[in-house]
């Protein structure tokens, strides 16, 4: 089967405003991520990976950050000019509003589809973290001869209801939408599972085009709650079921289907739990789909002495004498004597000295933990210098400790 020309735009211009205070100096998708990552590497790696490769980020809130990344470490070819990855802030065409809404976003960058005139545009978000193989996606939206397909994740029914839920028929056809539902409609073929939508849409041009100046005219801004409810009456809008989403590498231990909203502290902490242990629920080892990564590949790690127990410790790291348990580590960080860590994450560039013990902490880059500081252990003292999270986490913000 020919291949479709297709073009990506992916919606990076998130505030996340539940992971503050790590979204202080940054948007969501350029939040730190794993051993090395930014949450955005997710679903650009997922688009490169699935050989896709023209690539526009939309960006918006406290981009600096998000920008610099783009810029040093997903330069895709010198040569080839459809294949990059390119920032786009809002361009303002109306006036001096940003952004409106994730539809308003792409209307924006209209001039930019005819430019390309591609077949068919993916319109994906950029703060979860998953591996997809997007080309799979493409092929059921050619076998249906679909409009839109949405991309959805199945959940058992009774965790649906944190979601935006899709109800399909038995052909996989978008017949309606429930908003958070209190009792979500299962899918046809498992009562015990619903679809939910994880916020991925695959157009054909001209019906995006179309819809989009619809949604303009009618000052309808968001593709979740507007758009694709309204393209629904025209039976070709499907559900592409996550779930059958096969991606080469897949170790047998891990989560199928794994997908990850990281939009709070503690989902952003449980997911790096996920990666964990010696059978972890995503394993981001995995040489048939990497997620690509930062450039910097500083040293290689240092430990000099001590025990580290089921962590991930980056490239750059020193560690001279410390017991390290259900902990990640980021790059360039140093750790002193008699220094005790456990479950939690260090971003990169800190210094933990002498006698200090971490228990639960988010510690943001450029820190200094000083001498036998303790955090983590009393809540009301971590409180005048730390984030405490409503889940218990406490989070140092970034520089917080120079």
């Amino acid at each position: 089967m020919a291949q479709p020309k297709v073009l990506a735009f992916v919606l990076a211009g998130g505030k996340g405003e539940r992971l503050f205070p790590l979204t202080s100096f940054r948007s969501k998708p350029s939040v730190p991520f794993g051993g090395r990552y930014r949450i955005v590497d997710f679903v650009l790696s997922s688009l490169v990976n699935s050989h896709i490769y023209s690539i526009y980020l939309l960006v918006q809130y406290k981009s600096q950050s998000l920008i610099e990344h783009v810029r040093q470490n997903w330069v895709l070819s010198s040569v080839m000019r459809d294949h990059f990855v390119a920032v786009v802030p809002p361009q303002m065409r109306l006036g001096p509003e940003w952004f409106q809404g994730t539809a308003d976003a792409v209307f924006q960058n209209i001039d930019l589809i005819r430019q390309h005139n591609p077949e068919l545009v993916l319109v994906f978000g950029a703060d979860h973290i998953y591996r997809m193989d997007i080309r799979q996606m493409i092929d059921f939206h050619l076998e249906k001869d679909a409009f839109v397909t949405v991309a959805a994740r199945p959940v058992a029914v009774g965790s649906a209801s944190a979601f935006g839920v899709i109800i399909t028929d038995n052909d996989k056809r978008i017949i309606g939408f429930q908003e958070k539902p209190k009792n979500p409609t299962p899918m046809p073929d498992n009562r015990d599972l619903a679809y939910v939508s994880m916020g991925n849409y695959l157009f054909n041009t001209d019906v995006l085009l179309d819809a989009l100046a619809k949604s303009q005219r009618k000052k309808q801004h968001d593709f979740g709650a507007h758009v694709i409810p309204d393209l629904v009456g025209s039976e070709k809008v499907f559900a592409y079921d996550f779930g059958t989403n096969i991606i080469p590498g897949t170790k047998p231990y891990e989560e199928k289907g794994y997908w990850r909203d990281v939009g709070t502290i503690a989902s952003f902490f449980d997911a790096h739990m996920d990666m964990l242990g010696e059978s972890p629920c995503f394993e981001l080892n995995n040489k048939f789909w990497p997620i690509h990564s930062s450039g910097d590949r500083g040293a290689a790690a240092k430990l000099l002495k001590g025990k580290i127990t089921n962590s991930i410790i980056a490239e750059g790291t020193t560690i001279h004498d410390a017991q390290i348990k259900n902990s990640i580590i980021r790059s360039n960080v140093t750790i002193e004597g008699d220094v005790i860590v456990e479950d939690c994450i260090i971003f990169d560039h800190s210094l933990l000295k002498s006698g200090c013990k971490l228990r639960k902490v988010i510690v943001d880059k450029l820190n200094v933990i000083k001498e036998t500081e303790q955090i983590g252990f009393n809540p009301e003292k971590d409180h005048f210098r730390c984030h405490i999270d409503p889940s218990g986490i406490a989070i140092l913000p970034r520089m917080a400790g120079r």
